[in-house]
């Protein structure tokens, strides 16, 4: 205990190769392609082993598990690293850290192991070719793939309680861009001479004891060809090439990093590439170009997909021709015209009504900074859902109701529902995350900054688009792979999963399965997470046992709450069921609570149940009244300035003759010119100083010039009891400073 009390090292920062920006993005770039060709190379050697007989010799066995071994070796380093690049996040805890030492000593160890058994296995085909298929049998095969992973797993469970044994209270910076053992252990606080030591013989060993095996079976190899100069033996020599290249690049980097005491050299983090990266990336190519055998089976692999590429194209083809449906027609909800007529107002109303509650609320979230807090940014992501789910379907209803055009193609339909689903399926999940949120604010309210902050919001939001995205795409190309040749009647009035499956010719057991698991799991998993978040922040509110936070907690939670039971209940009574317990008219009435009245009630419960809310309505409100005043204002006052003007504006576009003859005429026809007769000034915000004498058609610089000129006893300051004062030209001695 008294040494698990002095770890206070809780996690490390992973200093990477480089700080500067330009080459940290280098550095990415780099990083990036090399994992996509490690796992495209990799994988490609795999499938080509699995799937050519002519490659079930026992040397490729191996290479397939030296495929997947560099695979799952890369995989361990690689991804971390791109994110710390690319997010600049290069904190890890402690427990990843020790989770990814454990896993990378194993694999890593597994791998020097397996090459020392593909090293026997060509040391026993060129030197001992007549007892090769007796002593490298299928069973012998898989025994010494089995004993290399065993022996992985025991040196890495060593490595890893060797390392836990070490307390950590210092430094947590770690001169590498993943968690291994000479940088790890050069930061804990005690002695480590004794670790240093049995971590030397364990990894130092280990891959100076395989290498040395190595060498000794290639020695042996080399010495075979040599006496029995031949072209067999030649090609021997050349299929043991690659392996030798393979050795060299993970064998060498890795005694150079582990048979030395442990320390921070600056060239360690770069010489670990070498074996983390371009050892599991250069494998797929040494052994491709160096084995004739693998080409000429990717190759036919090349062609075989091909085949089966055109293969499937002409059989959708001809699906596709086979497929009599090219449209399809909504049944609708009633045909007598005069329900049609009042459903289309109804619906009208109801929709008009969800786009301008929903658009209310985003522009007060948007434009109200009281507002700009995680709670409100996911209720902006819900109310553009709200704003998208009707749109998709009502406007279509609203056209089949007042024009009967109940027609949609079948490239409209899968259109349709695949955003329909996205959209439904996006509000699924964000609903769950806005649980989690009321769950962390109420139950962790000292900690609700740091836990949910704006960046973590954005990333829950875009997976949950994202996640809502996927799901409608594996739903829209299940109905894509079916056959509709009969029927085209669709019972709902808008194309649905249920019902859609309902006129296809085709077998739909597997699609209704899968469709039935993945919405299952999905639906029910959020629901679930939903239904969790508010049970504890119910168990919460009745520990505090006080009456006002009870109050604040469950009005806060309410409209949350109340939102979810109705569409959760609603979606996965649509799509949770299988498709024998479909009824047309009762789905049409479900469908119609999650697709319009749910998005018509998020406003106005998250409105009227949420003051801060209101009062940014309040607020948002007056400032379109304030700028309608000032709009309205603005316009009058140019209004009159333009009829002041409209006769000088007119005189300067005219000649001399026909301006006298304009005013000759405008004489003529006014007595006097109009003047203003208002009591009020139309703008009140304007000074008194700078308003425009309209009575007499005199601007404020002339008025002031002739204040200045009238006696004290007509309104003048002495009549005020104040001495005169001079006025300056064009300044008025009774207007305040301007």
């Amino acid at each position: 205990m008294a040494q698990d009390n002095s770890s206070r090292v809780t996690e490390f920062i992973l200093l990477g190769l480089s700080d500067t920006r330009e080459l940290q993005l280098l550095f990415f770039m780099f990083f990036l392609l090399a994992y996509i060709m490690v796992l495209l190379g990799n994988l490609l050697i795999i499938v080509t082993v699995r799937t050519d007989p002519k490659l079930s010799s026992p040397m490729y066995f191996l290479l397939c598990n030296l495929s997947f071994i560099d695979i799952c070796y890369t995989s361990i380093t690689a991804p971390r690293v791109l994110v710390a690049l690319l997010s600049g996040h290069k904190a890890i805890a402690f427990e990843g850290c020790m989770a990814q030492l454990f896993f990378l000593h194993f694999v890593g160890s597994s791998e020097m192991f397996l090459l020392t058994v593909m090293a026997f296995d060509r040391y026993t085909a060129i030197c001992r070719p007549l007892h090769y298929t007796a002593i490298m049998a299928r069973r012998a095969c898989w025994a010494l793939v089995a004993a290399c992973w065993a022996g992985g797993f025991i040196h890495s469970f060593v490595q890893t309680v060797l390392m836990l044994q070490l307390p950590f209270c210092g430094p947590n910076t770690i001169h590498s861009y993943f968690c291994d053992v000479p940088p790890v252990i050069h930061l804990a606080c005690a002695d480590t001479t004794l670790t240093e030591w049995l971590m030397a013989s364990n990894s130092g060993l280990i891959s100076l004891g395989c290498f040395l095996v190595l060498v000794a079976s290639y020695a042996l190899i080399l010495a075979k060809v040599r006496a029995r100069v031949s072209q067999g033996n030649w090609k021997a020599l050349s299929t043991c090439a690659s392996h030798v290249m393979a050795i060299t690049l993970l064998f060498v980097p890795c005694i150079f990093t582990y048979l030395r005491p442990a320390g921070t050299l600056p060239t360690s983090k770069y010489v670990s590439v070498i074996y983390t990266i371009l050892s599991p990336m250069m494998n797929p190519l040494i052994y491709t170009l160096r084995s004739s055998e693998v080409k000429e089976s990717m190759w036919r692999l090349w062609r075989a997909g091909k085949l089966m590429l055109v293969r499937t194209m002409r059989d959708k083809m001809q699906r596709v021709n086979l497929s009599a449906v090219s449209e399809f027609v909504f049944v609708g909800l009633s045909d007598a015209p005069e329900i049609r007529l009042l459903l289309f107002v109804l619906f009208l109303l109801i929709y008009l009504a969800t786009m301008a509650g929903n658009i209310t609320l985003l522009i007060a979230i948007s434009t109200d900074s009281h507002l700009h807090s995680p709670m409100y940014f996911f209720l902006g992501n819900l109310s553009l859902l709200d704003l998208l789910c009707p749109t998709i379907t009502v406007p279509k209803m609203l056209g089949a109701l007042l024009l009967e055009h109940k027609e949609i193609s079948f490239s409209g339909c899968l259109f349709q529902h695949f955003s329909l689903i996205a959209v439904v399926g996006t509000e699924i999940f964000l609903l769950a995350v806005m649980a989690y949120d009321r769950y962390v604010a109420v139950c962790h309210p000292l900690r609700y900054p740091s836990i949910v902050s704006m960046k973590l919001c954005a990333q829950l939001a875009l997976g949950t688009w994202a996640t809502g995205l996927l799901n409608s795409l594996l739903h829209t190309s299940l109905v894509f792979t079916l056959s509709f040749c009969g029927p085209n009647r669709i019972q709902q009035y808008y194309c649905d999963f249920p019902p859609m499956l309902a006129l296809s010719c085709s077998s739909t057991h597997s699609t209704e399965l899968v469709i039935l698991v993945v919405a299952g799991v999905l639906g029910s998993g959020a629901c679930v997470v939903t239904v969790v978040s508010y049970i504890c922040i119910l168990l919460e509110i009745l520990a505090r046992k006080s009456p006002g936070i009870w109050h604040k907690a469950f009005s806060t939670c309410g409209s949350h709450l109340a939102v979810v039971w109705l569409f959760y209940g609603t979606t996965i009574y649509t799509y949770v069921r299988p498709s024998s317990t479909y009824s047309p008219q009762w789905d049409r009435v479900v469908s119609m609570l999650y697709g319009m009245i749910t998005p018509l009630l998020n406003p106005i419960i998250y409105s009227l149940r949420n003051k801060d809310v209101k009062c940014a309505l309040k607020r948002v409100i007056s400032q379109l009244e304030g700028r309608a005043v000032y709009f309205q204002n603005c316009m009058a006052q140019l209004q009159v300035i333009f009829t002041e003007e409209s006769s000088w504006e007119c005189c300067s576009l005219l000649s001399a003759e026909e301006a006298k003859t304009y005013f000759a005429h405008k004489e003529t026809t006014e007595a006097e010119p109009p003047r203003r007769t208002a009591e009020k000034p139309l703008v009140d915000t304007v000074p008194p100083s700078r308003r425009w004498d309209y009575n007499s058609r005199r601007a404020p610089g002339q008025r002031r010039a002739e204040r200045a000129d009238w006696p004290a006893g007509e309104g003048g300051a002495a009549q005020r009891g104040r001495p005169h004062v001079a006025a300056r030209p064009g300044r008025d001695p009774r207007d305040k400073p301007e």
